[in-house]
């Protein structure tokens, strides 16, 4: 058993597990500092109140607002007000058995998708004192390597974090909260079609992502490409490249930012990206899901092509090279990406 000088209290979650959210209705994580909540459906009206990062929202139903904004009208009616659709994620809270085979598993281990808002991840000190790290965010995906039991007596798995190599860098998360994906969620799909007759189609100008078998649209969806900015000598351009690329290898789960250990919610740090599709090499710009945003139709990215993660799971596992088993990276000459 794992021991800690830390309370119980401090293992469990910011939410509450057991609290049903409105008949009928949705939940939704504030997934930016702060959001304003309006008094009607749109962003001139009067200013109510303030919500903040990972609170918690009862959505009652949707509002497509006359007042937009046009890339994205959607509202959501919550407790006194409206508030916009783009900086929020909606979010279950669904609880999971343990799969203890992971400690039988071998390496990369079994991938994982967290199935609660979000669930407060801890590192193990050398001393047996546990800190806070990241935080892991609803539908975030990440590499299980096996389950101890936590400090609150429950049991916890441990998460290999991609980007670091050294297992003391490894983090621990209440078991509960992951669900274990299974492998017959990731069979390729359509793959007796060639290569050469899959393509995808991203257009900047409509901030669109388009999925072609034999010319034949099958997956069209709204999506984010990067921030538009100025050449800056030793700067990574933040805008999406335009061209003609293949994907090169793919990731079921990439931790992507600064990669500094912190508590920060606010850092640049996006642990377990889901569904990620390398295309451009030179600056590692992909396709991926995303779980900070919902602001599709418009710029938001560092250079990446921002998807909802259905859409970016269903394109890879569409898009070629196809993955046929849990590998960390599995890499060929992919599926044709043209960005106009």
């Amino acid at each position: 058993m794992i021991a800690g000088a830390a309370g119980a209290l401090a293992f469990r979650p910011f939410f509450d597990e057991n609290e049903p959210a409105v008949k009928g209705g949705k939940t939704a994580r504030v997934a930016i500092k702060n959001l304003s909540v309006y008094k009607q459906p749109w962003d001139e009206s009067q200013i109510l109140y303030q919500k903040f990062r990972d609170d918690l929202l009862n959505v009652y139903y949707e509002v497509n607002s006359e007042y937009g904004p046009g890339y994205n009208p959607v509202w959501y009616r919550v407790w006194g007000g409206y508030v916009h659709s783009g900086h929020l994620q909606l979010v279950e809270t669904r609880l999971n058995e343990v799969d203890y085979s992971v400690n039988h598993t071998p390496l990369p281990g079994k991938i994982a998708e967290v199935t609660v808002p979000f669930t407060q991840a801890r590192l193990l000190n050398s001393d047996g004192s546990w800190r806070d790290v990241y935080r892991l965010y609803y539908e975030s995906v990440h590499w299980v390597v096996g389950v101890v039991d936590g400090a609150d007596g429950r049991p916890w798995y441990r998460i290999k974090d991609e980007l670091f190599d050294i297992d003391r860098l490894d983090y621990y998360v209440p078991a509960e909260h992951l669900r274990i994906i299974q492998a017959s969620e990731l069979q390729p799909i359509s793959p007796q079609v060639p290569w050469t007759e899959k393509r995808i189609e991203v257009s900047i100008s409509k901030q669109e992502l388009t999925a072609y078998e034999y010319n034949q649209p099958v997956l069209v969806t709204k999506v984010s490409t990067g921030v538009p900015s100025q050449k800056v000598e030793g700067r990574i351009p933040t805008n999406t490249p335009t061209g003609t690329f293949n994907i090169q290898n793919k990731m079921p789960s990439k931790h992507m930012g600064d990669g500094n250990i912190t508590d920060d919610p606010e850092a640049y740090e996006l642990p377990g990206v889901p569904w990620v599709c390398f295309f451009e090499p030179v600056n590692g710009v992909a396709t991926h899901g995303t779980y900070w945003h919902t602001n599709y139709g418009i710029t938001m990215s560092h250079g990446c092509v921002n998807m909802p993660n259905d859409k970016a799971k269903w394109l890879y596992r569409w898009a070629q090279p196809n993955v046929t088993e849990f590998k960390i990276e599995t890499f060929g000459y992919g599926t044709t990406v043209n960005v106009v």
